[in-house]
């Protein structure tokens, strides 16, 4: 059996801890490890890394590597989308890399999982996973239909007809509904919140898809080569429209286990512990006769008096504050931040890259000043700027600076001057991470004024570099 796990998308409703530079999949919520890693973890029961196959984005190809590291999962594969497409086209691009690369038959399960949902009692969990592999050798597409405890209104929902195996044959797939609709839904005792799980045979998603999405179809039945290269003419749709709602072979097996995919702050209260009084408190937070509310802190001191039935979420430049039961109007509120041209919709002020992260700390007129952190045997590109000069003052660390032709080490409490339109490079030769403060001077300090003139170094050449160096 093989994993596939969607991890490309760019979540806003988790808005200001996630954004499209840093998405939920990769947020640790009440945990030591972050979303991802705990759902690559969650299958390792039933599966080698090499039968786990990532689908993600460039843009994060770094996160994911970073978290399959620190679980020990390095061999699962990774799928890069060329361009970000819904559910449909990246299962199609699964299927054809497991059958081309992997040599997958006909008659293997796929079972395809978002990466950023909770689940405990994995052995629960893990029981329903090898009921969906039985199901679905028998060509059913097998999905999981969570029990409802309350009306949702944020789940789309499936209606159970007869019994069928372990499970029930799906009569409908419904929208997500209106609050009176989810309280009929309820009522009946018939439907199923979707998980967004399920198992399938990579023989019948084709034939799925050849029936009900030819078009898809075509692309994901060539080579895999090809079907990357055609990815982005694939049609931007769901699996659920694409083939789920259409198939007569759709069954759902109830999944026991506790579940929450954890699409909004509302639920986000739901998975973390409360105090005697119902607050859910993270952060250097004080809740002063405060009852039935979640604040969440990450660089300040959040202090509530009085509250009552809200959320309260902090980043170093974002402050939300609702109501519960309000929270899923988060993406609206991205949406206006992003229609008034605000970088905060999509970026957080510290930026993740492949060799570090860099803060910004402050800025004003003319200045712009940072944290730059530069991991162990890891380098920037080597660059220039036309409109800035730049100040470097090292303060963990030792640092390598290129400067025109001059290679020179800079050590802790000492800096070093870039005037403006000088090549210069900044690498880490050490075995600590390195950390400087970046101030940057200039009437024009936006990223687009960096020139790169080489890329940053790769491991080998790394390697040849200090032996030289030596």
């Amino acid at each position: 059996m093989k994993i596939i796990i969607l991890a490309g998308g760019g979540g806003t409703r988790l808005f200001p801890l996630s954004r499209t530079c840093f998405p939920k999949q990769f947020m640790k919520i009440g945990d030591e490890q972050s979303l991802l890693a705990q759902t690559v973890m969650r299958f390792v029961p039933v599966a080698k890394a090499s039968d786990v196959v990532i689908v993600t984005n460039q843009e994060y190809l770094h996160y994911v590597k970073a978290e399959l590291a620190a679980c020990g999962m390095e061999k699962a594969h990774i799928i890069l989308e060329p361009v970000g497409r819904n559910t449909a086209p990246a299962i199609a691009l699964a299927a054809s890399y497991c059958i081309d690369k992997l040599g997958a038959g006909e008659e293997e399960v796929m079972f395809v999982t978002p990466s950023d949902h909770i689940i405990r009692q994995n052995d629960l969990f893990i029981q329903a996973v090898g009921q969906a592999e039985e199901m679905a050798k028998l060509n059913h597409i097998v999905t999981f239909g969570i029990k409802p405890d309350k009306p949702e209104t944020g789940y789309g929902y499936i209606e159970a007809g007869e019994v069928c195996g372990c499970g029930f044959a799906v009569r409908s797939f419904k929208e997500k509904p209106d609050e009176a609709t989810a309280e009929k839904y309820l009522a009946a005792g018939s439907y199923y919140w979707n998980s967004g799980m399920f198992g399938i045979t990579m023989g019948q998603i084709m034939r799925e898809l050849r029936t009900h999405q030819p078009e898809i179809y075509q692309l994901a039945a060539a080579s895999y080569a090809d079907t990357l290269a055609q990815f982005e003419v694939m049609p931007n749709i769901s699996i659920d429209y694409a083939v789920a709602e259409k198939s007569d072979k759709v069954v759902t097996i109830p999944l026991l286990a506790y579940w929450n995919d954890i699409g909004s702050w509302d639920a986000i209260y739901d998975v973390l512990d409360k105090d005697k009084n119902g607050n859910a408190v993270k952060g250097d937070c004080i809740p002063l006769d405060c009852t039935n509310t979640l604040m969440l802190g990450r660089s300040r001191l959040i202090a509530g008096i009085g509250l009552e039935d809200l959320l309260v979420v902090e980043t170093d430049d974002v402050i939300v504050v609702a109501k519960k039961g309000e929270s899923q109007k988060v993406k609206n509120l991205v949406n206006e931040l992003k229609d008034r041209g605000r970088p905060e919709a999509d970026e957080h002020t510290t930026l993740y890259r492949p060799w570090g992260s860099t803060s910004v700390l402050g800025e004003g007129p003319g200045y712009k000043m940072k944290q730059v952190k530069v991991n162990p045997g890891q380098g920037l590109s080597l660059q220039m700027h036309y409109h800035r000069s730049e100040h470097w003052i090292v303060t963990s660390g030792t640092a390598q600076v290129t400067l025109g032709d001059e290679v020179k080490m800079v050590h802790e409490n000492e800096s070093v001057f870039i005037p403006m339109s000088t090549k210069h490079r900044l690498e880490n030769p050490g075995r600590i991470p390195l950390e400087i403060i970046e101030v940057q001077n200039g009437k024009y300090l936006e990223e687009d004024d960096i020139v790169r003139c080489a890329p940053p170094l790769s491991r080998g050449e790394w390697r040849e570099k200090k032996r030289v160096i030596k």
